[in-house]
């Protein structure tokens, strides 16, 4: 008889060890029914990463899910809402030039695609940017508005979201609920992995508790890596080749008095990189994410510090290298890897807590019975992620090879098609003469829709030329009511929403209705 999975044991905290431990419990161990157990051992001397301070809209539904506040998150954890990306200084260096990626999608979005009639219209410049144009969401952040009112209830929205947080204080908060649904909480250092015969592990021995044996091991022990990488020996496959950035500088700083807070990330393109900037409710994450070999640490110091400003000299800055890449398996055996030991890419698009968001959920929903169930649903997990994190590559890499910026060695060496995928270079001939469609993309794997592409392809300029198929788009008066609709939109939301950091102080105050 093959054996059966009762005890769980979760190695590393953070948010991903905790947002995985709250779900599998939610899911696996409520009401006191259930004879699954679930252990989180966590250090409590391993420094946490800090970049992970931005999210995408799928963290609403994980955090509603758990059982987490809406209000309690806002209160406890810096929260702000994100409303998607600015990015600056991508197409052409001029701090004048930006697109936006918007959460909102393109009006008529799967039904009546908007894009070929902005492409072909001579004077579309008078509905303004792509994104302005087919929605009215970057109009909203740049009033510094927020995406929904006081009255409107936890987690739902006039507008998508997803938030900005004190990554450190979220896990202590999802800590709270996961150990309130029965999690066991161990406060301890790993120090040694026993496998049996067949490669399976058994047990980690701690270095006060001693032995904690299980059945299913998550590894989310984060660039460590300690059970996938050190114990199962599961190679990395790097992504240096696409992706070139390979270190962060990483800051906090605060706020001017009464200053705005932005309801969307800021990357702003440099020499050598791009600068995040994130607004929290009591300060900012501000970084510099660069490519070592396009430039020196000294240099990057210095363009972060004349980026920030004056406030810089008061600031105190981390270095974080990391190597790009992802496993080439994630599920190996009775061992799966979430979070930073499954793999790392630059944070661009907050695309590491997405797949944190996407692999808790699918072991939440298939967590195997037995070990004869976990081999074939470990081969769909394998499966799956693996064309996830090549999707992401690809959509990471998308942010780079339109740019204009071909007076420094960085964005010319990211426009070299030895640089890009089989697969973007493709998809890049295809909408030369096919706006990006919804077929274009694996729905089920790929983790950014195509409205996503579609806000980042034409945010940087690129031309499809629908000339040859014109008979397909001649619908022109429906176009325009759609952009005159979104025109409309925008004055009438715009009207009814309050400021983003009055709301955010409002619901300090008195709170969000539940739903």
């Amino acid at each position: 008889m093959s054996k059966l999975i009762k005890k769980i044991v979760i190695v590393g905290g953070g948010t991903a060890g905790w947002i995985t431990a709250a779900m599998l419990a939610k899911q696996h161990c409520r009401g006191g029914n259930s004879d699954v157990s679930i252990t989180l051992i966590e250090s409590d001397d391993i420094p946490t990463v800090g970049v992970g301070e931005g999210t995408f809209p799928t963290m609403r539904k994980t955090l509603s899910t758990i059982g987490i506040s809406e209000t309690d998150l806002i209160r406890r954890c810096d929260a702000t809402f994100k409303q998607g990306a600015k990015f600056v200084s991508w197409r052409l260096n001029s701090d004048k030039e930006f697109y936006y990626h918007p959460f909102n999608v393109p009006s008529g979005y799967g039904k009546f695609d908007l894009t070929a009639y902005w492409q072909k219209d001579e004077n579309r410049h008078q509905y303004g940017r792509f994104a302005e144009a087919v929605d009215f969401q970057d109009q909203i952040c740049e009033a510094g508005l927020a995406p929904k009112k006081i009255v409107t209830p936890e987690y739902q929205s006039i507008l998508n979201y997803a938030y900005h947080f004190d990554a450190v204080k979220v896990a202590k908060l999802i800590q709270e609920k996961a150990v309130e649904l029965g999690v066991q909480h161990v406060v301890d250092k790993v120090i040694d992995v026993g496998q049996n015969a067949n490669e399976y592990i058994e047990f980690v021995v701690c270095e006060k508790s001693g032995k904690i044996s299980g059945d299913f091991f998550v590894d989310c022990s984060g660039f460590a890596a300690l059970l996938i990488g050190k114990t199962m020996k599961v190679p990395f496959l790097p992504t240096n080749k696409i992706l070139f950035n390979d270190t962060a500088i990483a800051t906090q700083v605060p706020y001017d008095d009464e200053e705005d807070i932005a309801c969307h990330t800021i990357a702003t393109g440099k020499e050598a990189g791009w600068i995040w900037d994130i607004g929290l409710s009591s300060r900012k994450g501000m970084g510099y994410v660069y490519s070592s070999n396009h430039t020196s640490d000294e240099n990057a110091m210095r363009t972060l510090e004349q980026h920030i400003g004056p406030k810089a000299k008061n600031l105190s800055f981390r270095k974080i290298p990391f190597n790009s890449g992802y496993r080439e398996k994630f599920w190996h055996k009775n061992c799966v890897a979430i979070g930073l030991s499954a793999g790392f890419l630059e944070p661009l698009e907050a695309s590491a807590l997405i797949l944190v968001d996407n692999s808790v959920e699918w072991i939440s929903e298939r967590l195997p019975t037995d070990f004869n169930s976990m081999e074939i649903i470990a081969k769909q997990f394998n499966h799956g992620f693996t064309k996830k994190w090549q999707a992401i590559v690809d959509f990471l890499k998308l942010h780079y090879v339109l740019t204009e910026r071909t007076d420094e060695v960085y964005w010319r060496d990211n426009m070299q098609p030895e640089s890009m995928s089989e697969r973007l270079i493709e998809s890049l001939a295809l909408w030369k003469h096919h706006p990006p469609h919804l077929n274009d993309t694996d729905a089920q794997y790929d983790v950014f829709p195509i409205a996503s592409i579609q806000y980042v392809l034409y945010g940087l300029n690129f031309k499809t030329d629908v000339s040859a198929q014109h008979y397909l788009y001649n619908d022109d008066k429906l176009a325009q009511q759609h952009f005159q609709h979104n025109l409309k939109m925008q004055a009438k939301i715009q009207a009814s929403l309050p400021n983003h950091r009055a709301l955010i102080n409002m619901i300090k105050e008195h709170g969000l209705q539940k739903i």
